[in-house]
């Protein structure tokens, strides 16, 4: 793990527990971080199945998306089986300490202020830039973090669509976080190729597809705001976003993914 995510990762908490000290003083802090086990207010426990396996699902689609492509694949498996439990735990301790910030206490005012989805792909283009150093520091380039921003902006965009379908649940956004991060380390890898890394294009475009396909037809209840005008303006940087990403992708690669498809 870069040691600028082991940094970054419990800035986002620090900082909104900082600022809503200032505002409400010791209680309002303790109120934001309880805000990471808020499981109760979630109106329909059906929203914990998209939250826990809606990643896990994306990772078999990047899979398919790959074979199809006839990219080269790993031939075994790289993953500390024997670690996984205790790596879980740390996994979700680092996702609370970036969504109490980003969802617990960002999201609801700059959705009143910019709506749902506006907010969602600013929080993510912040979210995105914030893993620059990481990116940087593992030495991909440019097109990766274009690549990288794109996802990115994808993950947050479902994020704050179960956020809003929770009642605010904090911890339903957790635990997505958690089984991104999760996903990652059981997604099929060896010593030889590690197809999340080294296919940046095909991982990040499959989520920024999954996430346009989830606003066009699932997201029912985007804000908590009756401005459906404004909503359905938003909505069209995702899109764009979306699709011209994963177009220049797949497009670009040879005919025989159109094949697979056909």
């Amino acid at each position: 793990v870069p040691v600028t995510d082991l940094i970054a990762t419990f800035i986002p908490m620090l900082a909104a527990c900082i600022l809503t000290f200032k505002q409400e003083g010791k209680n309002g802090v303790i109120r934001l971080l309880k805000r990471a086990f808020d499981f109760n207010k979630i109106p329909q426990k059906t929203w914990l199945l998209p939250a826990v396996f809606g990643m896990p699902a994306i990772y078999l689609l990047i899979y398919g998306a790959m074979f199809l492509l006839k990219l080269p694949l790993p031939v075994g498996f790289d993953t500390p089986f024997r670690m996984l439990p205790l790596l879980l735990v740390a996994i979700f301790i680092a996702a609370a300490g970036e969504e109490i910030g980003w969802s617990g206490y960002a999201t609801e005012p700059m959705q009143q202020r910019w709506g749902a989805l506006k907010a969602a792909i600013f929080i993510g283009l912040i979210w995105a830039i914030w893993h620059y150093p990481s990116i940087i520091q593992q030495g991909h380039g440019w097109s990766w973090i274009f690549w990288g921003t794109v996802g990115t902006v994808g993950v947050r965009v479902l994020m704050v669509w179960l956020f809003n379908n929770t009642g605010g649940s904090v911890f339903v956004c957790i635990v997505f976080h958690s089984m991104a991060n999760f996903g990652r380390i059981l997604f099929p890898k060896d010593l030889a190729l590690n197809p999340l890394v080294d296919y940046p294009g095909v991982h990040y475009s499959t989520i920024a597809l999954v996430a346009v396909v989830v606003v066009v037809f699932l997201w029912v209840k985007p804000t908590r705001q009756k401005e459906q005008i404004q909503q359905h303006t938003a909505s069209n940087p995702i899109y764009g976003l979306g699709f011209v990403g994963a177009a220049i992708y797949y497009i670009s690669h040879d005919t025989s993914f159109w094949m697979g498809v056909l």
